[in-house]
């Protein structure tokens, strides 16, 4: 690795995206035990939107991976926990996805307010994107819990909804 030419990272800063490269890592984890559930349950349209999903995820850490190592940073894997194999219902699911992603946002703002805290604007710039990304992440689950709420327990619209997120 050649050596930087930019001013390094706060202490502080460098941990928190270690640790955000983890939580990203999670949740492409998660999204993949949640597409496996899917496809158990022979409804390949939600299995397939969630390998879409862990992919995503996994881009999301690798834009930190990359930005520390752009910054002359060294990257610290950290263990990733197991995540649950058994869902409840579609429904269940996606109710479970939401309320990751809001805990996902929670840690993009925290690490936003850090590196404003610490003068780190190159940092500040790249989490932008996030921030952003984070209200798409958000929208886009909401719409599915609510569309799924609506379908309720209606087969034929369930299997529509399979059907249409096949198609991501």
């Amino acid at each position: 690795m050649s050596e930087s030419t930019q001013t390094p990272m706060k202490d502080a800063v460098r941990e928190a995206m270690n640790e955000q490269i983890k939580h990203e890592l999670y949740s492409a984890y998660l999204y993949l035990s949640m597409a496996g559930s899917f496809e158990a349950a022979n409804l390949s349209g939600f299995a397939y939107w969630m390998r879409e999903q862990s992919d995503e995820e996994r881009g999301h850490a690798m834009k930190f991976f990359d930005f520390l190592l752009h910054r002359g940073e060294h990257v610290q894997l950290r263990a990733i926990e197991a995540p649950p194999y058994a869902f409840r219902s579609p429904l269940d699911t996606f109710e479970q996805a939401l309320e990751h992603e809001k805990e996902i946002t929670s840690h993009i703002h925290r690490l936003y307010e850090l590196a404003v805290q610490e003068n780190d604007y190159p940092a500040q710039v790249m989490l932008n994107w996030f921030v952003g990304e984070q209200v798409q992440e958000e929208q886009m689950a909401t719409e599915i819990v609510g569309r799924l709420r609506m379908a309720g327990d209606d087969s034929a619209a369930l299997l529509l909804l399979d059907g249409e997120l096949g198609k991501r």
